[in-house]
Order: C-alpha cells, then sequence, then structure tokens
C-alpha cells in the first residue's frame, strides 16, 4: 500500500499544480480581457473581475491543499529550531492534533453553510455561492487528512527533512 502511494504522489503533485497553473491562466486571460475591454473598447465588464476573484480564492486554497508541499509552507520556526528532536516531534504531534480536531470540529458547520450559500448567486455570472466556496471543504479535508498523516509521522519518530531554501519545488 505504501509504495503504491509513493508511486502515485508524484504523478498526482504534479497533476494538482497542473490545474494551479490552468486556473493562474485563466486568471490572467480574464485580467487581459477586462483590461482590453475597459481602455481598448471604453466597456468596463463585471464578469471578469469576478472570475478573477473567484479563481483567486480556488488558487490560493487550491495550492495550499495539494501542491504546497509541508516543507514549503512559510512559517516562523526559531522555537522549533531552538528545541530538541524529541521537542519537535511532540509539537508536531499536538499541532497535528489541533489542526485535525479544530477542522474536524469545524467541518460538519463549514459544509452546512456552503449548501446552504446555493440559494445566493454572484452578481455577474450568476454562479451559485455553493460552487464558489466549495473549495474551502476540500482545503479543509485535505488539512484533515494531511494533518493526521503528519502527526502519525511524527509519533513513529519521523523528521521532516531540513529545508534548504535555495532547492524549493514549484514556487506556488
Amino acid at each position: 500500500m505504501k509504495s503504491t502511494l509513493h508511486s502515485w504522489a508524484p504523478w498526482l503533485g504534479r497533476r494538482a499544480e497542473n490545474v494551479a497553473v490552468a486556473m493562474l491562466a485563466a486568471m490572467f486571460i480574464a485580467f487581459l480581457i477586462q483590461i482590453a475591454f475597459r481602455y481598448l473598447f471604453n466597456l468596463p465588464i463585471g464578469w471578469t473581475h469576478e472570475i478573477s476573484v473567484i479563481l483567486w480564492l480556488w488558487l490560493v486554497l487550491w495550492g495550499a491543499a495539494f501542491v504546497l508541499t509541508e516543507r514549503e509552507e512559510i512559517r516562523f520556526d526559531l522555537l522549533h529550531a531552538a528545541v530538541s528532536p524529541r521537542a519537535r516531534r511532540l509539537m508536531g504531534v499536538v499541532t497535528a492534533l489541533a489542526v485535525v480536531v479544530l477542522y474536524g470540529t469545524a467541518l460538519p458547520a463549514m459544509v452546512d453553510y456552503v449548501t446552504f450559500m446555493k440559494v445566493e448567486r454572484t452578481a455577474y455570472m450568476k454562479l451559485p455561492f455553493s460552487w464558489v466556496y466549495a473549495i474551502y471543504i476540500l482545503f479543509a479535508v485535505a488539512a484533515i487528512i494531511r494533518y493526521l498523516w503528519l502527526g502519525f509521522a511524527a509519533l513513529r519518530g519521523d523528521q521532516p527533512k531540513d529545508v534548504d531554501p535555495t532547492k524549493m519545488g514549484s514556487g506556488i
């Protein structure tokens, strides 16, 4: 099972990056259309701004959930780096437990809110807000799974690799 997961993980990571790139490209195209209509044709249009904001929301949460790895996340780690490996493991377990409990407790309310928002629609494109906010549920579930994994890894004694800022991943 573990070897199968390890063989699929890089492929899934690249597909997640492909989705993020597609969202960024669509956002850029909408931005260019907005500039062209506003300044070349003197005809401001609203849907381009709306799609850019929605894609930005999706891009940030999609990237945080599926593209960024644990070591690529930005964090203030002076305390973490100053303590012993045993204390780091304990900090990892406590952090993982806190994230899983908080997101797990909030998940039913998140789902209720997102499903409730199907009655509201965006101003220009008339998309249900449940579609706009659905990414937050994906993000929360991915965070729960990630921190369950990290918590169990910390309990087993697996230490995260030291970060080399000159060799980061995708840059998202």
